[in-house]
């Protein structure tokens, strides 16, 4: 009876094997090649007109390549978040991607993806743990450079001026990745010169809403504002509404710098209300779906990958506003 028993294992095994050599090759994972490849993907929120472009791009970019996303928008909440992570570790999706609120209190649920053997992509914001084994690649912009531009044009803009240039700024989300290099970038540039002074400095969260709600208290609270560095076109467009109820002009009463480069901010700037943009390409989808195919293959990708970007003047958005994508 045993030698029967064994007998029929032994063909039992011998049909698996047939049956997986005649599948036309398995891959790494065990799974067929016609496994359907599913990312998990939580999205920041709906704040602003980029975040909006970036998680179209990202949804049409998925669609495209065949494969699955399943979506989660975490309402700018970091709790939202975690929990959608562990969500996705639960389904067991392929890889996770993410952009993180805030930068701090990542590591406990990334080592929860890792000990799942779920790579983790970071995308459009960086997270500062000290265990970089956690995720395996970040793609976005370099926020720190795009500060360093706006101070640049501000430090050009004012060349040869000996008298105080009072600065507000709209900072976007605290403890965001965004807002505090954007800041730190900005900072770096302007502090060689004593005539730059940052008067005031809030959080608008990057929002419409709050960024008119913090220029109107910036109007009554300052009495000589020269330039307004917002962290994202959002916050600068609410100030303008703010700016124009006051009596005031934008762009002229007081200069505007701002960080997107979207397509309402090419209109206000084609309209001469702000003067200068400094661009972050929110239209990583394409790019993020190259990267979880080859992180999902095994191949050896770069931690870091820089998207490329510009600086647009009010002339140079004039001829750009047709054709700009978001």
């Amino acid at each position: 009876m045993s030698k029967r028993v064994a007998a029929s294992l032994v063909a039992g095994a011998m049909v698996v094997a047939l049956s997986a050599c005649g599948s036309g090759g398995g891959s790494a994972d065990g799974k067929d090649s016609g496994h359907k490849l599913t990312v998990g993907f939580s999205q920041v929120g709906a704040e602003s007109g980029w975040r909006t472009a970036n998680t179209k791009s990202v949804q049409d970019a998925a669609k495209k390549a065949g494969i699955t996303l399943k979506f989660s928008d975490a309402q700018q909440k970091q709790e939202n978040q975690i929990k959608a992570i562990r969500s996705f570790i639960q389904q067991k999706v392929d890889v996770i991607a993410f952009s993180p609120v805030v930068e701090s209190g990542w590591d406990t649920v990334l080592k929860e993806a890792k000990d799942a053997h779920i790579p983790v992509v970071l995308t459009d914001r960086a997270v500062d743990s000290k265990d970089d084994s956690l995720y395996v690649s970040f793609l976005g912009s370099d926020f720190v450079e795009e500060g360093k531009r706006a101070g640049d044009w501000l430090v050009k803009e004012y060349q040869g001026r000996t008298d105080p240039v009072n600065i507000v700024e709209l900072q976007g989300t605290t403890g965001s990745a965004p807002a505090n290099d954007r800041k730190s970038g900005f900072t770096d540039v302007i502090k060689a010169d004593a005539k730059f002074k940052i008067v005031a400095s809030q959080t608008g969260d990057f929002t419409r809403a709050k960024g008119k709600e913090v220029m109107q208290a910036f109007l009554k609270s300052q009495p000589k504002i020269d330039v307004l560095y917002a962290h994202n076109d959002d916050m600068a467009l609410g100030a303008i509404q703010a700016i124009e109820e006051a009596g005031k002009k934008p762009g002229v009463d007081i200069k505007i710098i701002s960080v997107d480069g979207v397509k309402d901010a090419f209109t206000a700037m084609s309209q001469g209300k702000i003067n200068v943009d400094v661009e972050c390409n929110p239209l990583l989808g394409d790019q993020l779906m190259d990267l979880v195919k080859k992180v999902k293959a095994g191949e050896q990708v770069p931690r870091r990958i820089k998207t490329q970007e510009g600086v647009f003047t009010q002339d140079q958005a004039a001829a750009a506003l047709p054709t700009r994508q978001y």
